[in-house]
């Protein structure tokens, strides 16, 4: 799924630049044609990464609403509908994978959005857990950034056996690609949920059926593929799909990393090759 943003192609460098709290730690360039960038007017605050911000599922969303959310290592597209985030995006750098900051549980509402919004206190009692889209681990770096991801914009309910178990796995399986290929650009979230979803708390906050997960990488060999797992136990060899990402743009009806030249844009989404990894 290919959406055009302007007109024309401009080729552009970009210097990815890993911001830690006492600044750069590595610079890494990017050449190829992009597609002219529309900016998303809804964005707010500032972030580092001009690329990430280039590579964002193209907006706006054809059903769902979105509120932009800039925190210091992630953005996130909230849905005030749900309660809980249409997808949330980062870039994931060899120099992040590691730090020494520890975790703080410190979940909290997200004072940025409307009210009704989630709390915690929607989870007490509800059989779910807090689910990170981004997360702590990847931000072990900054403790700014850590703190950020326990904010509740960034939290989905999920099964408890899920959430340490399977999906914890592929968290750390990205940490280790990182390593292993350089920067990943990760995208995830619930799949769109549909009339009758269930709620949980005061605050009537959604519970996705399934999530996912895409992930580019534009090293020397560009690859991209992604996963679909069910908001269950995750126990089961059918509760885990592997997808191509434009498997998963159907799924969602997202266009994720829109501004990629169609050569490059194909050659991540359509491919799907764990053994790439």
């Amino acid at each position: 799924m290919r959406r055009y943003l302007g007109l024309g192609f401009l080729v552009l460098t970009f210097i990815l630049m890993c911001f830690n709290g006492n600044g750069i730690h590595a610079t890494r360039s990017y050449v190829f044609p992009l597609r002219s960038f529309e900016p998303r007017t809804s964005l707010s605050g500032s972030f580092p990464d001009s690329l990430l911000l280039r590579l964002l599922p193209a907006a706006p969303l054809k059903k769902q609403p979105e509120q932009i959310l800039v925190r210091k290592s992630y953005i996130v597209s909230y849905n005030k509908n749900w309660r809980i985030p249409n997808w949330v995006a980062w870039r994931l750098s060899p120099d992040h994978v590691d730090g020494d900051v520890p975790r703080r549980n410190s979940f909290r509402e997200d004072m940025q959005v409307g009210i009704p919004r989630a709390t915690p206190a929607d989870y007490k009692g509800s059989g779910w857990s807090r689910g990170h889209m981004c997360p702590s681990g990847d931000n072990k770096w900054d403790a700014e950034a850590n703190h950020e991801t326990f904010l509740m914009t960034n939290i989905c309910p999920q099964d408890a056996r899920l959430n340490s178990g399977l999906w914890n796995s592929i968290e750390m399986d990205c940490r280790k690609w990182a390593k292993k290929h350089g920067d990943l650009f990760i995208v995830c979230g619930p799949l769109p949920l549909r009339p009758g979803y269930e709620t949980i708390g005061e605050n009537k906050v959604a519970v996705p059926k399934s999530f996912f997960k895409v992930i580019l990488n534009l090293g020397k060999k560009p690859k991209g593929f992604g996963f679909v797992v069910k908001n269950n136990g995750g126990e089961k060899k059918s509760d885990l799909y592997y997808n191509s990402i434009r498997q998963v743009e159907r799924l969602t009806g997202y266009d994720f990393f829109p501004l990629l030249p169609d050569s490059l844009e194909d050659l991540v989404e359509i491919n799907a090759d764990l053994q790439q990894w």
